[in-house]
């Protein structure tokens, strides 16, 4: 699918830049929070993928995989996506469940690259109050808890990066699992907070009942065909932001399965549609100058 992001790429005039302008950081100089070790899974890091020109919007990438693995073609091909619009993009590499995390190490993940990007946005020639975040399905999630559970930062803290607040000014959610009841999935679930969790973590962590009218303005598209994360988590995230009176752009695809990224499963394989809708967004938010 890295073939299409790399067309749309070309296609609107822009080279992709050269693979040493495309560097990965870690998050933390030390151990991240709680980390278990010291390996390659223990490390949460971003990659950049910065845009020439400035200041840029910029969008920080949660990839999906349930809180199991970390879908490539949710992480890079959108990033070279978002950059043939004339956006920076940022592929979070976050801890997971699989490799022994839970709750709240995936959320200090999101957290620390939205202030690691806000706090060198002039290095990174970003705009410091453009900076959205993205996810697809578990990913999504993350995002969404980012989106409701945020804070200023840490004057007192003794870290610089901590002292920057860690709200999106937008998000993007891509078939997204919202909620950690029954409508969620339960694999993310298991994975984020571990078997049996009490129901007062369930709730916390169900993101549909905590959007408040300080929540960011969002995208969001899911098909009526997914039969891994019901539609329903959508729908009642972007029925919350009504409720809380925050702008939201929603569309709902009759066709089309989940984890979908950038390609149309048809027989006429394409880029789907909720690219298209996408860019309208982005443009009509003045994030996108293409």
């Amino acid at each position: 699918m890295r073939f299409f992001a790399l067309l749309l790429l070309l296609a609107s005039g822009l080279n992709p830049l050269p693979a040493q302008d495309r560097t990965t950081v870690r998050l933390w100089q030390g151990r991240a929070p709680e980390a278990r070790g010291d390996s390659d899974a223990d490390i949460p890091s971003l990659a950049l993928y910065p845009v020439k020109g400035r200041p840029a919007a910029a969008v920080v990438i949660c990839p999906g995989g349930g809180y199991q693995v970390l879908a490539s073609h949710e992480g890079e091909d959108y990033a070279l996506f978002l950059n043939a619009s004339g956006i920076a993009g940022f592929v979070l590499k976050y801890r997971l469940g699989s490799n022994g995390y839970r709750y709240p190490a995936m959320l200090q993940d999101a957290a620390r690259a939205m202030r690691y990007v806000r706090s060198h946005a002039a290095a990174l020639g970003v705009d410091p109050q453009r900076i959205g975040i993205m996810g697809s399905s578990a990913g999504g999630h993350l995002a969404s808890t980012l989106l409701t559970h945020w804070d200023r930062g840490d004057p007192a803290s003794s870290d610089s990066i901590e002292k920057v607040s860690s709200r999106p000014d937008f998000g993007i959610l891509c078939y997204p699992v919202i909620s950690m009841g029954e409508i969620g999935h339960s694999g993310s679930r298991r994975n984020l907070l571990g078997e049996n969790p009490p129901p007062d973590l369930v709730r916390l962590l169900s993101n549909e009942l905590h959007v408040s009218p300080q929540t960011p303005p969002c995208f969001l598209w899911h098909t009526f065909m997914d039969n891994v994360v019901p539609v329903e988590n959508t729908l009642e995230f972007a029925a919350a932001l009504r409720r809380n009176g925050v702008p939201f752009d929603l569309h709902v695809y009759q066709d089309g399965g989940h984890g979908m990224g950038l390609t149309d499963k048809s027989p006429f394989a394409n880029v789907h549609p909720w690219a298209r809708d996408l860019v309208f967004w982005l443009k009509a938010r003045g994030l996108s100058p293409r």
